[in-house]
């Protein structure tokens, strides 16, 4: 009997194993981690370095609300078709769409009183996220919304329950206060298309000289037609089917449902409404919703799966989402005819490549754009090329360009690396001598404290601010430089700028052992507070002397040698990782998270800390540390991101 047992209870368990389906590398990727807390991500649908990114929108109230959705909310107000990720500003967040049942509210409401607006409750219960599919369930109208989208386009599906009036609130002025406002068009095509342009000023500041306003065309068509459309501009209805202005909703009125579901897709362009109509018909030319979330999912899968690891779910989760985020930026800026609009303002045609935006280049130099020239090179030579566009079109390579605007927002000219390391990786389908001529345009420029700099082989503190974190990563800049003009055979500019990477030694201050500003008459600051950080007069940007003191990438052994020896330079980073987590300053910026003493893994600076034990010969504190990090700062909640 114990045998038969025996064999019942193997066979129960093979039976078991078979049920049980195996993960797929989706299935580790959580959209939701970074939602909350300081990660600034949203949980929407998107696509690979793609143009939209159809996702949620719940307030709007600070800087934990960049992305436009927050975890802590339990209210969305609608879903807009373009958003940022990680960043620490907010922008973009544009064509807002929201499903609605019952009597029409035009404004949003708040989320203290939802019932005052359009805006709904819902429950992260019955929301769900992976990669290119978003789903939720609107309570107060009892409408079930799922989303995915195509390059260029986004595609919503709501299910609406049994009612006598179903209605879709189309809000092309939310996010922007009336400041931020430019122009806002709306067009009645037929009664089931609607287009329409957005002007905002947004983020980009560039001065008069270059165009700065962002503009986006779009065209919205619905699986069924609406029986009747209300526009309102301003504070008032308006018996028209073509407006203008800078508050513009309407209303589209779908009349009685017997649990009926409306189809809605959305084509953007920067060009014209003209192009964003052929996006809209070259990527999503029917109705079938499955068929779109499916090919879309299946490119998330080829390029998640680029990388397989041996780990335990939870670790899976981790590091498949972070790859996610690391796939979602630059956004594609061109449409499917390879028009795109510059930073003069024309339209250009991109000609073998296509054009990228959202080059966030002081966040990504360091780790990401590394990562895509092994994942992914072909897509590194039209990221080299679109920047190559904007140095034509405005005389200087990117900062922090968003659509046809440069925000000039952070420090360094840090396009100058991301071309090098693709350079000597070999990949060089671009114009190599321009590339170079537009690096050492950037590096000789008199602006952003480079005059300075030239002036006097450093930046002093008191003819610029934020002078040793500015120096410190254009003393890296300069040095990749250097190495493409050694490759060139252009030798004078070689020594030139391997002088100026090699002048962050004058920032060393000895007395304290930790860089620290320096005036123009060669003196150093005092009195020295090493823990102070400030958004407003101060040497540093987004950390303090403690965190950039570190900041010698490309030649280590040198810095080493300013501590004195290695063994003093590996008691400073044990002393940096020990100490309290301590900032000083009346306005300390909160991009400083994630502390581990002095460390602080939540921003940029401190991400290649760690590593310089192992250039010190002790590699065991290395790996001490990468677990630390990994296993305390990363995790699969949704403030599972311990920074931006």
């Amino acid at each position: 009997m114990k045998k038969y047992l025996l064999a019942l209870f193997a066979v129960t368990l093979l039976i078991g194993c078979k049920c049980e389906k195996k993960k797929e590398i989706l299935d580790f990727v959580n959209p939701l981690i970074g939602t909350d807390g300081h990660g600034h991500t949203f949980p929407g649908a998107a696509y690979p370095f793609g143009m939209v990114q159809l996702s949620p929108d719940t307030g709007l109230e600070g800087w934990d609300w960049c992305s436009g959705y927050h975890y802590s909310d339990a209210s969305i107000i609608g879903f807009s078709h373009t958003h940022l990720s990680g960043t620490g500003r907010s922008d973009l967040m544009d064509v807002m769409i929201m499903p609605m049942v019952g009597d029409i509210k035009w404004q949003a409401g708040t989320k203290e009183n939802p019932d005052m607006g359009y805006r709904s409750r819902f429950s992260h219960d019955e929301e769900w996220a992976s990669p290119g599919y978003y789903k939720v369930k609107l309570q107060d109208y009892d409408v079930m919304a799922e989303l995915t989208v195509s390059p260029h386009c986004g595609f919503h599906k709501y299910a609406f329950p049994n009612t006598g009036d179903a209605h879709i609130m189309l809000d092309l002025s939310h996010h922007f206060d009336t400041d931020s406002l430019i122009l806002n068009t709306l067009n009645v095509v037929d009664r089931n298309t609607i287009t329409g342009e957005r002007q905002t000023k947004g983020w980009g500041e560039i001065g008069e000289k270059y165009w700065s306003n962002q503009k986006l065309y779009f065209v919205m068509q619905t699986s069924e037609p609406f029986q009747k459309v209300k526009v309102k501009v301003e504070d008032d209805l308006v018996d028209v089917e073509k407006a203008v202005g800078k508050d513009v909703k309407a209303v589209l009125d779908f009349g009685a449902s017997e649990n009926k579901t409306i189809k809605v897709k959305v084509g953007i362009s920067a060009v014209s409404v003209e192009n964003a109509k052929q996006n809209l018909e070259k990527e999503i030319p029917g109705w079938d919703f499955d068929q779109v979330l499916a090919d879309t999912r299946s490119v998330w899968n080829k390029e998640l799966s680029k990388i397989k690891i041996d780990a335990t779910d939870s670790v899976s989760t981790v590091f498949y989402t972070a790859l996610y985020h690391s796939l979602l930026a630059p956004y594609l800026y061109s449409d499917v005819n390879g028009e795109y609009r510059g930073f003069d303002g024309k339209t250009h045609k991109a000609e073998g490549f296509n054009q990228y935006t959202v080059f966030s280049l002081w966040d990504t130099f360091r780790a990401e754009n590394p990562l895509i020239t092994l994942l992914n090179p072909n897509i590194v030579n039209d990221f080299v090329n679109s920047m190559l566009t904007q140095y034509e079109e405005y005389g200087l390579l990117p900062i922090w360009p968003l659509w046809s605007s440069e925000t000039n927002c952070m420090i360094g000219y840090h396009a100058v690396p991301v071309i090098v390391d693709a350079y000597f990786k070999g990949i060089r389908g671009y114009d190599v001598e321009k590339a170079y001529q537009a690096m050492k345009n950037s590096a000789m420029q008199n602006d952003f404290g480079v005059k300075e700099l030239k002036e006097y082989g450093y930046i002093p503190y008191d003819k610029y601010n934020k002078s040793v974190s500015t120096a410190l990563e254009y003393c890296y800049d300069d040095w990749c430089i250097a190495q493409m003009a050694k490759s060139l055979n252009k030798m004078d500019d070689y020594k030139y700028f391997m002088d100026r990477a090699m002048s962050y030694s004058a920032y060393f201050d000895k007395e304290y052992n930790l860089m620290n500003g320096l005036s123009s008459k060669k003196e150093f600051r005092r009195p020295f507070d090493p823990f102070y950080s400030s958004y407003k007069e101060c040497d540093w940007v987004e950390g303090n002397s403690w965190q950039y003191s570190f900041f010698v990438p490309h030649d280590v052994q040198g810095l080493i040698n300013l501590f004195g020896n290695k063994d003093k330079f590996v008691a400073a980073l044990d002393t940096l990782f020990s100490m309290p987590s301590v900032i000083s300053g009346h306005d300390v910026p909160l991009d400083i998270s994630g502390l581990i003493g002095q460390y602080a893994h939540g921003n940029e600076p401190s991400h290649h800390v760690a590593y310089l034990y192992n250039y010190a010969g002790i590699p065991y504190k290395s790996q001490e540390k990468f677990h630390e990090i990994m296993y305390y700062l990363y995790t699969t909640a949704p403030d599972g991101l311990c920074g931006k």
